[in-house]
């Protein structure tokens, strides 16, 4: 018999060509202008989703992510955890389940906190799909258009399109190498008060912060848990990276120093298990979580019945702290590897953190040098960051400024992707020493302690050696 042919596509069905795709989706753009929410208006993409098309490409370095590394985890205990689910509870994981999390998971989520002296009650969790949503569902809970949100700067970048989303007036605090400077989170509050306004919340990441990686001192963390008492205004602490500590001293977290009136707290597992199946949580107040409840179940009625029964049996062997310890191991190692490439690579003229935990350090150059700019160059080297100016609410500050990650990639990578960033970043130096005629600019004193407060920068806490 001869082949059967398939049959001709209609004509109604068939890809359009590029151009007129182009032209329908303009046409599109002005025939929906005048239905889209005022609130789209102000939206911002996140600087690492924009990214996350071409960081995938295998050649590329992605400095830019702020992911666990995933291959640390087991293949076989991942077979064998996902294989007792499908043998023992497969039409329970594959079924809806409550909003707020299984009481399992808050359970085990107890657990996860314990370790660093937390004990919330059970009715004051919420399970959610990621500490992400946990932000947004806080957020939208609490703020209406116009209200006054406050954060640090630089503040955690996937922050910042939700506070827009919302329309919040996001006003931002600088820090230093103890964190946000909670003198002027005073002033500020005291400034929003004259005007007879008080701020929905303080928005911070206290511990080995996001982007910066410098932790908030004890003696401001005590301040800030008092001020929050005193103005009757709500902290949201946002913690996904405190078991991750390579040195020091641990420290209290706000909710422990609060005891859960004032202080929201949020967590999550993609920092000590895995990103990909988003688990986060949120505690707070009854009052604020029923409300956060309801946002829960009109967004997506609950968090993945699959998710929380993969993580159910990944805390059920009973070794996800030796898993963490491994982690910790590992990063800080990386992070090691890091520091060294930056004083290897990086002109003399840049500052950088040295934190004690977590995955990034916060990288500054000299102020000539935009690094949204600089990501492209970069970019033609198959190596990414993430820009500093998308730290920051008015997208103006924090320009000469990068966050690099350094967990989720090996010592080789991490080297040979700070090398290429700091070629990219040498052509500059060289081309404005080029126009400028200045081939000898001073390096930063080493004993600055305070950054230009007119830029937003982190303390200067190392540079790079001087040539002997």
């Amino acid at each position: 018999m001869p082949e059967q042919q398939d049959s001709p596509t209609p004509p109604e069905q068939r890809p359009l060509p590029a151009h007129r795709r182009a032209h329908q989706t303009a046409h599109d753009l002005e025939r929906y202008a005048d239905l889209f929410a005022q609130r789209t208006r102000v939206m911002r993409s996140s600087a690492m989703r924009d990214l996350m098309a071409i960081t995938a490409r295998p050649e590329v370095i992605s400095l830019a992510g702020g992911q666990a590394d995933t291959s640390t985890f087991p293949p076989e205990t991942f077979a064998a955890q996902m294989t007792r689910i499908a043998q023992e509870s497969s039409a329970e994981a594959l079924q809806y389940g409550p909003t707020e999390g299984f009481a399992a998971m808050k359970e085990a989520i107890r657990g996860v906190m314990a370790v660093e002296g937390m004990a919330p009650d059970p009715e004051d969790v919420i399970v959610t799909t990621g500490g992400q949503q946990a932000i947004d569902l806080i957020t939208k809970t609490l703020v209406d258009p116009g209200d006054p949100v406050i954060c640090e700067a630089p503040t955690y970048p996937g922050a910042v399109p939700v506070f827009s989303s919302y329309q919040a007036e996001t006003h931002q605090i600088e820090i230093d190498n103890d964190g946000m400077k909670v003198d002027q989170l005073e002033a500020l509050l005291d400034r929003l008060a004259d005007d007879g306004r008080r701020p929905k919340f303080i928005y911070s990441v206290p511990t080995f912060q996001n982007p910066a990686g410098v932790s908030l001192s004890v003696e401001r963390r005590h301040r800030l848990v008092e001020l929050a008492r005193q103005r009757e205004v709500l902290v949201v602490e946002d913690n996904p990276y405190g078991l991750l500590r390579y040195e020091g001293e641990p420290q209290p977290a706000l909710y422990l120093l609060d005891g859960g009136d004032y202080v929201i707290y949020i967590g999550t597992l993609s920092k000590i298990l895995s990103p990909g199946i988003r688990l986060g949580w949120a505690v707070a107040p009854p009052p604020v979580m029923e409300k956060m409840a309801l946002g829960k179940q009109a967004t997506d009625l609950c968090t993945s019945t699959l998710a929380q029964y993969f993580a159910l049996e990944y805390f059920a062997e009973d070794r996800w702290r030796a898993y963490v310890d491994d982690l910790c191991e590992i990063y800080r190692s990386r992070r090691d590897a890091m520091l060294e490439a930056l004083e290897r690579h990086f002109p003399a003229q840049a500052t950088w953190t040295r934190p004690q935990g977590g995955m990034f350090v916060w990288a500054t150059l000299p102020s000539y040098i935009d690094t949204s700019d600089l990501l492209a160059k970069a970019l033609r080297e198959n190596v990414a960051f993430v820009p500093g100016a998308a730290a920051y609410a008015d997208g103006q500050r924090g320009t000469s400024s990068m966050r690099l990650n350094f967990s989720g990639f090996d010592e080789g990578q991490i080297r040979e992707g700070i090398r290429r960033i700091g070629k990219v970043v040498s052509e500059q130096v060289a081309l404005y020493q080029t126009i400028t005629g200045e081939h000898q600019l001073p390096a930063r004193s080493a004993e600055r302690e305070e950054p230009p407060q007119e830029r937003g920068h982190v303390v200067p806490l190392r540079r790079r050696r001087e040539e002997s």
